[in-house]
């Protein structure tokens, strides 16, 4: 299997380290990219194309993990080694696309609890337009659609105008996000807070409950439409605070000509994170147990080891 994986890679490597070249800043560089493709990525691609089965397209794969594993980089390479030695139409879906705009935020956040108006967690979703995508990319009768594109560095939605025109049916969709596959927690285990956020914030519990009530709901309804999961493991919660504010920097750099950043300091990207914890951590024990596949990363962002759950 090896020489196949190894004459993969001599067709896809100009195309992934071009990607790769294109997320590098001077300060930020690739470590190990041969490694990375030719050991773990490329045969995660042959294992994708092997559950194929065209007559039942798409095949939809999630690739969740905390904030700042990865996950566009490697679904982004991912998408490249399927499309460019497997001949497959491949589509790249982020569930951060479906953020509620800022103004719906704000009026959630007045409704229901201040801490809503932070785009992250379970609950800040679209849920109309996400079900909306998986009814008319799965219909029989595919017609053209525009889907939604949401820009972090503004914390708002793009305009219609700049959304992903989808003109094809594909027959894969990677499905990406941190929360994806996340389960509701017990609502006696919500009582005890697990942060300074929680504790100062949401006295009440109820953002708490809001957030594992839309889990337990409609995230269950929406994750069940997915056919595998692959799931990028940290150390540690603290790890990939580190990793964050790593991806906080690298977006000021990318955006720096841009007017009415929203960039965030070291200090606000620490209590920004605060709001995912509490599913971030839970999920480094359930993902483990029922992802497909599990990608493990070394303190140095590198991947470290893979696990298949499901052949």
């Amino acid at each position: 299997m090896r020489q196949k994986y190894l004459e993969c890679f001599k067709k896809i490597k100009k195309d992934c380290f071009k990607y790769i070249s294109s997320q590098e800043t001077n300060t930020y560089k690739f470590l190990n990219r041969d490694r990375m493709l030719i050991k773990y990525l490329i045969p995660i691609s042959f294992w994708i194309s092997k559950k194929i089965n065209l007559k039942k397209k798409p095949l939809i794969i999630s690739l969740s993990g905390g904030q700042g594993t990865g996950k566009t980089t490697i679904s982004s390479l991912i998408k490249l080694i399927l499309e460019k030695y497997f001949k497959v139409k491949v589509l790249k879906v982020s569930i951060d696309d479906f953020y509620k705009t800022r103004k719906e935020r704000l009026k959630l956040s007045k409704k229901i609890h201040p801490l809503l108006s932070i785009r992250g967690v379970p609950g800040t979703h679209d849920k109309k337009m996400l079900f909306n995508f998986f009814k008319r990319i799965k219909n029989k009768k595919f017609k053209s659609f525009k889907s939604p594109k949401f820009e972090k560095s503004i914390d708002d939605r793009c305009k219609k105008n700049q959304w992903y025109k989808i003109n094809t049916c594909p027959d894969i969709i990677i499905f990406e996000g941190w929360c994806i596959g996340a389960k509701s927690q017990p609502e006696a285990k919500l009582k005890k807070p697990i942060n300074n956020m929680e504790k100062n914030k949401d006295k009440k519990l109820i953002w708490r409950k809001f957030v594992n009530k839309n889990l337990k709901f409609f995230y269950k309804k929406l994750y069940n439409q997915i056919n595998y999961t692959i799931f990028l493991k940290a150390k540690n919660f603290s790890q990939l605070q580190k990793w964050r504010i790593k991806q906080e920097k690298k977006l000021k750099l990318k955006f720096k000509h841009k007017k009415n950043l929203k960039i965030m300091k070291n200090h606000e990207v620490i209590n920004f994170m605060e709001t995912y914890q509490r599913i971030t951590e839970s999920m480094f024990v359930d993902s483990s147990k029922y992802s497909s596949i599990i990608l493990n990363l070394s303190s140095n962002h590198q991947i470290d080891s893979l696990k298949y759950n499901y052949k």
